[in-house]
C-alpha cells in the first residue's frame, strides 16, 4: 500500500465530508459529480465544495449555512456501520498507548468486530508492520473489510484477516515468538491465551478488553497461573465532557463512563520464574458457573439479528465501492447511465 491518505488540502470529488448545519445536525456525504444533499432545510449541491479547504462554510437553497470538515478518525468510527459492537475511540486510544503498538509493530488482533479498533491499530503500525486480524464470523469481517476500505480509500497490504477461532489458526499463520503484541477482543479470552503466550516475543505485550468484572478476574488469574507472564494490570477509562462558556463552567449532564475494562501483561522468556509478588489474601475460587452469570449474554447484551446484520453489511459495501469509485478503480455506473438518459449526471441524496 502507498501513503496513507493525508486529510487536507482543497475538497475534492471522492471525499468524506461532514457538514454541520442548523441546530447542530450532521450529515456525512461523499462529494460526488452531480450530487446534492437534500434536508428539509433545503439542497446543498456538492460541487458548492469543491476546491475549498476544510473548514468552509457554505449555504444551502434556502441560505442555511453548514460548516464542512473531513471526518476524524473518532466521527468515522461512531457513525460507521455495525456488524458487532465496537471499541469506542477512547477505548483504543488507550489500548494504541498502554500496548505500545508502534509503527513497524506485527500485531494480532481477536476479534475484529466492525473493525474500528483495526483502524487504530493499522494507523499506529505504518506502512513497516503487519496486523492480523481474527475473526470467528464471517460476516462481521465483511463489515469490518468494507469499513477499513472506506475509510482509507483501500485496503491496506499490511493487513491480514483470518476467518476461525483464533486458537487453532495462530499457530498457522505465525511462527512461535515472532508477534509483538496481542489485542484480544472476546468473550473468553483465557481460552486462547497458550496460543497467544507461543506466538508472543519475550517482552511483547497481551492486552485484552473485557467487558464484566467476572471475565477481568478469570483473565487475571489465568495468566498469573501460566507463569510465562509479568503481573497483570487492569484498569478502565472514563470520559466527561465539560460545558465551558463566559463562567458557566460545570461537567456535562452525560458521561460515556464504563464501556469495558483493559487488562495487559508481558511475555516472559521461556523458563523464566518471575519473583513472587506478595499480596494479601483473597477469594480465587470460582466456577464455570460463576462466570456465565455475567457473561454479557447474561446481563442482556442482546445479538445482532441476521437481517440488520444484512442491512449492515449493505451499508459498509456501498461505502467501500464509493471508496473505490473515488480512486478511480470502479466506474460509478449510476452516475453514467443517468449521463446517458439526461445528458446530466444523477443526483446523490
Amino acid at each position: 500500500m502507498s501513503d496513507f491518505p493525508r486529510p487536507r488540502g482543497p475538497f475534492r470529488y471522492g471525499d468524506r465530508v461532514q457538514l454541520t448545519g442548523p441546530k447542530a445536525r450532521m450529515h456525512t456525504i461523499t462529494l460526488r459529480e452531480g450530487g446534492e444533499l437534500h434536508t428539509h432545510h433545503g439542497v446543498l449541491k456538492h460541487e458548492q465544495l469543491i476546491g475549498h479547504p476544510d473548514g468552509s462554510v457554505f449555504a444551502n437553497s434556502s441560505g442555511h449555512e453548514y460548516l464542512a470538515l473531513r471526518p476524524l478518525l473518532r466521527d468515522f468510527v461512531m457513525s460507521m456501520p455495525r456488524g458487532a459492537a465496537i471499541v469506542y475511540p477512547k477505548d483504543a486510544a488507550a489500548i494504541v498507548a498502554q500496548a505500545d503498538i508502534f509503527p513497524g509493530a506485527v500485531v494480532v488482533e481477536a476479534g475484529v468486530g466492525s473493525g474500528a479498533l483495526s483502524l487504530s491499530l493499522l494507523r499506529a503500525i505504518g506502512r513497516e508492520g503487519r496486523l492480523i486480524s481474527f475473526e470467528r464470523r464471517g460476516e462481521f469481517a465483511e463489515v469490518a473489510k468494507a469499513n477499513v476500505e472506506t475509510f482509507f480509500g483501500e485496503t491496506p497490504d499490511t493487513w491480514q484477516v483470518v476467518e476461525g477461532d483464533l486458537a487453532e489458526e495462530l499457530p498457522l499463520a505465525v511462527a512461535p515468538g515472532s508477534v509483538d503484541r496481542v489485542v484480544l477482543d472476546m468473550l473468553a479470552p483465557w481460552e486462547v491465551m497458550d496460543a497467544v503466550a507461543d506466538a508472543l516475543a519475550p517482552g511483547g505485550v497481551v492486552i485484552c478488553y473485557v467487558a464484566t468484572a467476572t471475565q477481568l478476574s478469570r483473565v487475571a488469574e489465568y495468566i498469573r497461573g501460566t507463569g510465562g507472564f509479568t503481573d497483570p494490570e487492569a484498569n478502565e477509562t472514563m470520559v466527561r465532557g465539560w460545558h465551558v462558556e463566559g463562567l458557566a463552567v460545570r461537567p456535562d449532564h452525560r458521561m460515556v463512563a464504563h464501556t469495558g475494562f483493559l487488562i495487559s501483561a508481558r511475555r516472559l522468556a521461556p523458563g523464566v520464574v518471575p519473583p513472587e509478588v506478595k499480596r494479601r489474601a483473597s477469594k480465587k475460587s470460582f466456577s464455570d458457573e460463576d462466570v456465565e452469570l455475567w457473561t454479557p449474554g447474561a446481563v442482556g447484551d442482546r445479538e445482532i439479528t441476521d437481517k440488520n446484520l444484512r442491512k449492515r453489511i449493505r451499508e459498509a459495501q456501498k461505502g467501500a465501492r464509493g471508496a473505490r469509485i473515488a480512486a478511480g478503480r470502479e466506474v460509478d455506473e449510476d452516475v453514467e447511465g443517468a449521463s446517458d438518459a439526461s445528458g446530466a449526471p444523477g443526483a446523490d441524496a
